[in-house]
């Protein structure tokens, strides 16, 4: 009995505690909305099964924050910053930013979405977190997973999990906000305007183009020249049409096995409960839920900001852009701009705003990354 006791307490029946019932049923829901939805598979099953695998009673000692486990050695390019400047290598080789250079006005639209970050950093101040933290939760509101990862890194570093997990949470929801959003602010005539075909655009400017945007980009924000070096980069390799082998490898097996390894570190990094000095550090806090509430708060903002500076720039135009397609101003490539194209298509059969949409949608990864290179420059010094 003595021997049976003592190897019962070696299981996590014996560790069993509420906190980790919670997480266990929310990496369930992750993995849920991934297969039977199929929300964004590809990061929510990974994750899901991550939170699964980080809050099973009883292996603390085996975890991401156990120095020298092997989820600790996986979880190191979550902790530095490495892969999410691999997963911009893989954007960028399966990126085509024909449509933004073909109009380029609607990079503007890329950027005014972007007012979700700022407004996101300011809620977040309001609600008793220090700058750096402030900084670190908003650019969840750039829709953007990876660089959510990259500047928590270098400025919350403890606040990673839940920004993560949100930032991936509602890139994932993009189908389900979105579309009230754009309904409400969009009247049945402005989603129904059709916009010319995009011009043909030369091998020539698509091989420019990364490099231009690299050099301008990174004299704005130096801090993002990580991201937004491989991204360009990645782009590169896509258009020179000498490096298609360096290109695929980028876009299908790099790009694949970053993803497999970020979310599984994410996910196991939401350990419900962590104790230093005493203090909860895990990811069942009042904070966390601060912080949940702030990104769908960002997302909401950052779509709307792109719809109404859509419907401003219209004002001034005579060709009228359809405005729905601000709303994929914020980073969720590509599922924000077939959001908007489904929602043209409900609307008049023969309106294909996939291509347009893309501008903007491209032009809001450039801005989430130039954005966090701002407040990294700022912040970070």
């Amino acid at each position: 009995m003595a021997e049976l006791l003592n190897f019962f307490s070696t299981t996590g029946f014996a560790h069993v505690q509420w906190p980790y019932m919670v997480m266990l049923v929310f990496g369930g829901i992750f993995i849920y909305l991934g297969i039977a939805k199929n929300y964004e598979p590809l990061l929510l099953v990974p994750i899901g099964f991550g939170v699964i695998l980080g809050n099973l009673p009883g292996t603390e000692a085996y975890g991401v924050y156990a120095e020298g486990s092997v989820l600790n050695q996986l979880y190191y390019g979550v902790k530095f910053g490495l892969y999410p400047p691999l997963i911009f290598l893989g954007i960028g080789a399966m990126t085509d930013f024909s449509a933004l250079i073909a109009n380029p006005k609607l990079i503007l639209l890329g950027a005014a979405a972007q007012f979700g970050i700022f407004a996101t950093f300011i809620g977040s101040l309001l609600l008793g977190f220090n700058v750096m933290e402030a900084g670190a939760i908003g650019i969840i509101g750039g829709a953007d997973g990876p660089t959510s990862i990259f500047l928590s890194t270098k400025l919350a570093p403890h606040l990673l999990g839940p920004i993560a997990i949100a930032a991936y949470s509602y890139m994932a929801l993009v189908p389900v906000i979105q579309p009230p959003i754009i309904k409400l602010l969009t009247s049945k005539k402005e989603r129904l305007i059709r916009m010319k075909t995009p011009r043909l655009v030369s091998k020539r400017e698509k091989i420019i183009f990364p490099i231009v945007a690299a050099l301008v980009t990174i004299f704005i924000a130096p801090g993002s020249s990580a991201l937004l070096g491989m991204l360009f980069f990645g782009n590169l390799l896509k258009e020179s049409g000498v490096t298609d082998r360096l290109a695929k490898t980028a876009s299908n097996a790099i790009v694949d096995i970053v993803t497999i390894l970020l979310g599984i570190g994410v996910g196991a990094s939401t350990q419900a409960v962590r104790m230093i000095d005493g203090v909860n550090k895990g990811f069942l806090t009042v904070g966390s839920i601060k912080i949940f509430a702030l990104g769908a708060l960002s997302f909401c903002i950052a779509t709307a900001a792109g719809v109404i500076f859509a419907k401003i720039m219209n004002l001034f135009l005579k060709e009228k852009i359809n405005p729905m397609i601000g709303a994929s101003g914020v980073s969720a490539v590509p599922d924000s701009a077939r959001v908007v194209h489904g929602m043209g298509r409900k609307y008049d059969k023969n309106n294909f705003l996939l291509m347009h949409a893309m501008a903007p949608n491209v032009a809001g990864v450039i801005g989430s990354a130039v954005a966090a290179g701002v407040l990294l420059g700022i912040l970070g010094n």
